[in-house]
């Protein structure tokens, strides 16, 4: 529920016309690519040290919390 008094004015008329809003397609778009490549894009800028160091980290992580 937004708190601005316009913001909710919006949502109430969106609401009683039965509108959603448009996602903007461009915007989807971009979003989805950079969300693709950004793995990638990310592995190439890590040293294999640093990528060692996240994923035993990350295996820390995962084993402690099994554990009662």
């Amino acid at each position: 529920m937004p708190k601005d008094v316009n913001q909710l004015a919006a949502r109430v008329v969106e609401i009683s016309t039965r509108q959603e809003p448009q996602k903007n397609p461009a915007a989807v778009a971009l979003g989805r690519l950079g969300g693709l490549k950004g793995g990638k894009a990310r592995m190439k800028a890590l040293s294999s040290e640093r990528r060692h160091e996240i994923a035993s980290k990350a295996a820390r992580t995962r084993w402690a919390k099994d554990k009662p």
